[in-house]
């Protein structure tokens, strides 16, 4: 289930990652409605990633978004490369925080469509509050890398992290 779940989602993330046009021939912009029915999922999936509707709720937020034009989530290897390997930790689910957090915010800030520091912001943040919800059940899978960020965050020093990461790496 894990490697169906992570490959769901990183095919998502090369989805997104994609032009839109690519994908979306023949389809319009999203609708109000569908934007609200993505945050509601969204929100959903944020407060408890295990819930009984996650995996439908997550396939049609990938395939939503992987068809609409308008917006584009520009997926980062802020936690990708950080996370354990294979069915450790809920990587998968973490990273889909990431993803629809990134989403979430593009959704509610049209206007920042190009903002890239202010989107993987609030993926960091998304994925944060997720690995914290997914601690509560299992308070052994703890990770360094997301703990330091968690202290970043509530230090205040998480946003200068995300600029100086980015500057760092977004020549590659």
């Amino acid at each position: 289930m894990f490697l169906r779940n992570l490959s769901a989602a990183l095919l998502g993330c090369a989805l997104l990652a994609a032009p839109a046009s690519a994908f979306a021939a023949g389809r319009g912009p999203s609708t109000p409605e569908e934007r609200k029915q993505a945050l509601d999922y969204i929100q959903h999936y944020m407060a408890d990633p295990l819930n009984a509707e996650a995996i439908t709720e997550r396939r049609w937020l990938l395939k939503w978004l992987a068809d609409i034009p308008d917006v584009t989530v520009h997926m980062s290897a802020i936690l990708i490369d950080k996370m354990p390997k294979g069915d450790k930790k809920d990587s998968a689910s973490i990273i889909f925080a990431e993803m629809v957090s990134q989403a979430a915010f593009l959704i509610q800030n049209p206007d920042k469509q190009n903002d890239l520091l202010a989107e993987y912001q609030a993926g960091v943040e998304g994925a944060l509050r997720v690995y914290e919800v997914l601690l509560k059940d299992n308070p052994k899978d703890r990770q360094p890398f997301l703990d330091d960020l968690i202290q970043r965050r509530d230090a205040g020093t998480l946003t200068q992290w995300v600029k100086e990461w980015n500057a760092a790496n977004s020549h590659k």
